[in-house]
């Protein structure tokens, strides 16, 4: 297998033109709707996916969170920034503790890239289904050129519903009751969550392009599940970053608010806050003993810790683990060692897990799960799904869920920690107009 690109024309289209354009394109073939990274991935400010074949999951080996790929799937190393393709997907978050989570995941054998120097149209060559002929690429890139200078669609209909509010009283008794199982011992962290709902009836990609414009999250990512609905995520968080046998993990704990681009107060109260400085380093400890299970000996390095990084509506504390791999370790083999993501559990992570499904109303779904994308030639990059809406299609029409929480220690507060959720939710929901 091999990777094709071209350099489409001297018009800059934002991604989120393209993406609408894209989507357009795709209704009128009658074809599924087109997925995308915008922010930071692969060093690139946006990959778009025109198209998603449907990839199944091993009915075999039901803990596999990755489809049966060809070997190719594991040479991960292209360091010239070509994508060309690959599987693109989700996985959601375990139902219960030792239950192996739901994923759903596609191929694609062509993307279109943005960075610094504009549009480039990429493709894996190679046998069917999972590349397509030169001549096919060739095809693509006319077809990708025409639409940068094509009209954008209308802005679709929307009508929302009434916001549903989390019980504040059950979160915050569900916080002191995680407080009261680190007095006990049993754990020294758990990532305690709940869900907004309200309907939604309109076009979940004009959702996406709002977001993405408006609050320019790091890791957004937007990924359609058939009649099932819709992948909706402004994470700011990467759980996973693997170029040949390096991988990093940039967990986030510890939040503020911020007020305005210059709140340089908060962002000193947050390095300076015991509980949060505390929070981040225990997780830290989580990734570098979950990557340490798939390192080679002395591998795990922490270039960054504790850094305070400015998000939508939040300040947060940021850290760094890196970790040089085992010779020949698969992707399915980081996974399994890794996910579900550390930020978003706690420590120890299996009694952390217990404590969350005994304390939350219902399971999260995607909440707290993974986004991303693996190529054959540049690798893997997830996001934690966190600021992330589900949208869901069922008797009632359309249905978006959102889960909020936060990390939870010794320190924690029960009205503080409820304080959190709606800091972290009100940036999503006024998307909304909620």
């Amino acid at each position: 297998m091999r990777t094709h690109r071209t350099r489409l024309g001297a018009v800059d289209v934002s991604p989120e033109r393209m993406l609408r354009r894209l989507a357009a394109r795709a209704r009128a073939r009658g074809l599924p709707d087109p997925a995308a990274l915008i922010g930071d991935w692969f060093g690139s400010a946006a990959v778009l996916v025109p198209s998603v074949r449907p990839v199944p999951l091993s009915t075999a080996d039901p803990a596999a969170l990755l489809p049966a790929m060809p070997a190719d799937i594991d040479r991960h190393g292209a360091d010239d920034g070509v994508i060309g393709g690959g599987l693109i997907g989700r996985i959601d978050h375990p139902v219960r503790p030792g239950l192996s989570p739901q994923a759903a995941w596609g191929w694609t054998a062509e993307v279109l890239r943005h960075d610094d120097g504009g549009w480039w149209s990429e493709a894996l060559i190679g046998d069917a289904p999972h590349g397509i002929t030169e001549t096919a690429a060739q095809a693509a890139a006319q077809e990708f050129e025409a639409l940068l200078h094509a009209d954008d669609p209308p802005p679709s209909h929307r009508r929302v519903g009434e916001l549903r509010t989390p019980d504040a009283a059950r979160h915050r008794k569900a916080v002191a009751a995680c407080i009261e199982a680190i007095a006990a011992g049993e754990i020294f962290q758990a990532n305690i969550c709940s869900r907004f709902s309200l309907d939604f009836h309109g076009d979940p990609i004009d959702l996406f392009v709002q977001g993405t414009s408006t609050l320019h999250p790091a890791r957004a990512a937007f990924l359609t599940d058939g009649d099932a609905g819709s992948a909706i995520s402004f994470s700011p968080e990467l759980f996973l970053a693997r170029r040949g046998d390096q991988a990093r993990s940039a967990p986030i704990k510890g939040t503020l608010p911020r007020r305005g681009p210059a709140d340089e107060v908060n962002a000193a109260r947050l390095r300076a806050s015991t509980k949060d400085v505390a929070e981040n380093v225990m997780i830290v400890d989580l990734v570098r003993n979950d990557l340490g299970r798939v390192a080679s000996a002395g591998g795990v390095r922490v270039p960054e810790l504790l850094a305070v990084q400015p998000h939508p509506g939040v300040w947060h504390l940021v850290s760094t683990v890196t970790a040089a791999l085992r010779a020949g370790l698969s992707h399915a083999e980081l996974l399994a060692a890794t996910f579900p993501p550390g930020s978003v559990t706690g420590t120890p992570k299996i009694r952390a897990l217990e404590v969350i499904d005994e304390l939350e109303a219902e399971p999260r779904g995607l909440h707290c799960g993974a986004v991303g994308l693996i190529s054959p030639v540049a690798g893997l990059e997830l996001n934690v799904a966190i600021r992330t809406f589900e949208h869901r299609l069922g008797p009632r029409g359309g249905e978006l869920v959102l889960g909020v929480g936060g990390g939870i220690t010794s320190d924690s507060d029960p009205d503080a920690e409820w304080a959190e959720c709606l800091t972290k939710a009100a940036p999503l929901l006024a998307l909304l107009g909620r």
